[in-house]
């Protein structure tokens, strides 16, 4: 039988800086490991390439790079919605399937986004 470990001791002022640092940097190794984070920076690159090749703004090119980092947000709290319900429901179950079927679709809302700023790019490269 194992005995849960105690909790850590609460990490405050500049040091929880640091720390907080270091989790988000753990979250970034942990969700570099999603094929699915791996696509959607492929996808990143191709839109920046396409997006160059069509002559967009800097403000356009902006707006991509925030819709970018809500992007990999909206992925890593997806991932960690599949980490948990993992946990709670190892085996199939209907509220498993709809967390993650949720998640999935925050996802893909903001690829969504992404593809009405490239159509907002397309746009402007042959209408004026």
């Amino acid at each position: 039988m194992t005995h849960p470990r105690p909790r850590p001791p609460r990490i405050t002022g500049p040091r929880h800086f640091f720390a907080a640092l270091r989790y988000s940097l753990a979250g970034a190794r942990r969700i570099w490991t999603e094929d699915a984070l791996r696509q959607e920076i492929i996808g990143g690159v191709v839109m920046v390439i396409v997006m160059s090749l069509l002559g967009a703004s800097w403000t356009e090119f902006a707006a991509f790079g925030a819709l970018f980092a809500i992007l990999v947000a909206v992925e890593a709290l997806n991932t960690a919605l599949e980490c948990v319900v993992d946990h709670l429901s190892p085996d199939w179950s209907e509220f498993a399937r709809d967390a993650k079927d949720l998640g999935s679709l925050a996802v893909f809302c903001v690829l969504v986004a992404h593809g009405f700023l490239l159509s907002h790019v397309l746009w402007g490269a042959y209408s004026g």
